[in-house]
């Protein structure tokens, strides 16, 4: 008889024999940086979760600095007037994000800082691009993505997190930031980013949710796992240095497919949706919020991932550091 269950005896030899573990320094925590002064919004669909203004922003990256997580990554949410069918505050000197990254580097210089790049919060019409007729325009679009990654980056981003899900814009990207001067900046490319149900939080965050139509002409059908493969593989033929799979739990076969064929650093973004399933269970008592987010991270880590972007982040620093 093989006795597996020596090895699950106790604590101590369960621990001595982990496969997987987690460490805070596999954690990105997601920020929103709103337009405005003394501002701490709270996220109605997202517990705990809030829209910052610059001006206090300590509140946040204080607890940031604290937990030893990597980094945050940089939503950033301007006012309803200053949108425009071209997203030109995203590519904005004096835009809030690319005041908010240099705030934050300017003051805590320690904390990893990534931006993700999209014109969605920026446009008035809620789209990841140039809309003509009701069509997203691809490239018309990228000399605005190429805009908005070289003005982060002047600002002072340590990475450039392309979300936009329009083909060509890493290679576009990448020869923008060269160019200008931003050789080692890295790029985290949405490579993988699909069509979900599970971004509805993160638009009430983000103040970005479409007026007309859905994203699913350029953002990836769900039903296609070889599809996400030629995305990855093409992303990292353009430049990408680290690819990403969004969102986490229901795609966690696309996370392990990709750690099996690439050799590239793997990111998931554990999405607003469910992060907020788990909030919404635990504050109903039928769920250990504390068991179930370790679970999933454990998940998405087994997967592959070798970055995890989570709102529940500085929970999960929280509770190991126990």
């Amino acid at each position: 008889m093989k006795r597996f269950r020596r090895l699950r005896q106790n604590e101590i030899i369960r621990d001595l024999v982990k496969e997987t573990r987690l460490s805070v320094k596999d954690f990105i925590y997601p920020i929103f940086v709103i337009d405005g002064e003394n501002i701490k919004a709270p996220v109605d669909s997202m517990p705990n979760v809030y829209q910052y203004s610059i001006d206090r922003l300590d509140e946040i990256l204080e607890q940031v600095k604290a937990s030893n997580i990597s980094g945050v990554m940089v939503f950033g949410i301007p006012k309803v007037e200053d949108k425009d069918e071209y997203g030109s505050q995203a590519y904005a000197q004096n835009g809030i994000t690319q005041r908010a990254v240099r705030y934050i580097k300017t003051n805590y210089p320690e904390i990893l800082c990534i931006t993700d790049v999209c014109l969605c919060e920026y446009t008035s019409h809620g789209h990841c691009g140039v809309v003509k007729d009701g069509e997203i325009l691809n490239d018309e679009t990228l000399p605005l993505l190429c805009d908005m990654a070289v003005s982060l980056a002047k600002a002072g981003a340590d990475m450039i997190a392309p979300s936009d899900m329009m083909d060509g814009r890493i290679m576009a990207i990448r020869n923008a930031l060269d160019n200008a001067g931003f050789k080692n900046i890295p790029i985290m490319a949405y490579s993988a980013k699909f069509a979900s149900a599970y971004y509805g939080p993160f638009r009430d965050a983000a103040h970005s949710s479409p007026c007309f139509g859905d994203r699913k002409s350029y953002q990836m059908d769900f039903s296609n796992p070889k599809e996400a493969l030629n995305e990855i593989a093409t992303d990292i033929e353009e430049g990408a240095d680290i690819v990403m799979v969004k969102p986490a739990l229901a795609y966690l076969d696309i996370l392990k497919e990709a750690s099996q064929n690439f050799n590239i650093p793997i990111a998931v973004y554990n999405v607003s949706g469910e992060y907020s399933m788990v909030k919404a269970a635990s504050m109903q008592g039928w769920v250990d919020e504390k068991k179930i987010v370790t679970e999933n991270l454990i998940a998405m880590k087994r997967a592959g991932a070798n970055i995890i972007i989570t709102y529940h982040a500085l929970d999960m620093a929280k509770w190991m550091n126990e």
